[in-house]
């Protein structure tokens, strides 16, 4: 099964387009969960289990684990295999923008395939589409291609001419037209650009985004689903972080959004 039908699969089943970011911040963690051995961990593992009836799919930022080290690594590996144990049908999503020549990324690929488990990883598009074939040849796997982020900055690189189009115009039609043979490929496009978001659906039809940029940074989640949603009333995973993990009550948190979406629907 790819990636891809997996969501879709707990799209139906969750009857949720919505996405927990675990970005566990280790500064911003309470302080009883500070003073534990595994704190990452037992913050994360708390959240999962308080919104997973509602939750499409669980994405990490793999820099609140590295920035940590060996402890960190191994606070991710641990959620990682919570997660594969307890909820193996929710997709998971390794933030990570990887992007380097051919040999650096089969070793990125294979750190984040199969060393920890994630289902997709997001990978930047700069250095072309052959130095991405480790990570567009796992037909199992999910291809983020970053493409229009959710950033206030984004447009000083984004927007840039090409050949009369914007450099993430010609992203997302490159990711379309050339990149996406095994059917793998998703599109990060942020919540903060719903312009630019009925743009890109436009060019590539039914391909999921992962959208960033709800909750904290400020997108509006109606304009996001009436911009953003496929033919298929699906093709979005709507994340939010802190919004979601810092509230008082995470699993109630991510109910309501899930329930706002659907409404829009």
């Amino acid at each position: 099964m790819s990636m891809i039908e997996k969501y879709n699969r707990r799209v139906e089943k969750a009857n949720s387009l919505v996405g927990v970011s675990l970005d566990s911040d280790i500064s911003l963690l309470p302080p009883d969960f500070r003073a534990r051995d595994f704190p990452q961990f037992e913050f994360n593992k708390r959240v999962i289990d308080l919104t997973n009836d509602h939750v499409g799919a669980y994405k990490l930022n793999i820099a609140f684990y590295e920035s940590r080290g060996p402890q960190g690594f191994g606070e991710l590996k641990a959620t990682m295999e919570y997660l594969k144990d307890q909820y193996p049908d929710i997709p998971t999503i390794c933030d990570a923008k990887r992007g380097d020549v051919l040999n650096t990324n089969e070793q990125y690929a294979a750190t984040l395939f199969d060393y920890f488990g994630f289902d997709a990883a997001t990978v930047n598009p700069y250095l072309g589409k052959e130095p991405l074939e480790p990570f567009l040849r796992r037909k199992e796997k999910g291809c983020i291609v970053v493409c229009r982020t959710s950033n206030p900055g984004a447009g000083e690189i984004q927007d840039l001419n090409v050949g009369g189009k914007p450099i993430w115009s010609v992203i997302a039609r490159k990711v379309k037209d050339d990149w996406n043979a095994n059917g793998n490929c998703l599109l990060v496009v942020g919540a903060t650009y719903p312009e630019e978001m009925k743009a890109i659906r436009e060019i590539v039809g039914d391909m999921t985004f992962l959208v960033p940029g709800v909750g904290a940074q400020g997108g509006d989640l109606e304009a996001v689903v009436r911009s953003g949603l496929n033919s298929e009333k699906k093709g979005l995973i709507i994340v939010g972080g802190r919004s979601f993990i810092f509230a008082a009550d995470p699993g109630a948190e991510v109910e309501k959004t899930k329930h706002a979406v659907n409404a829009l629907r």
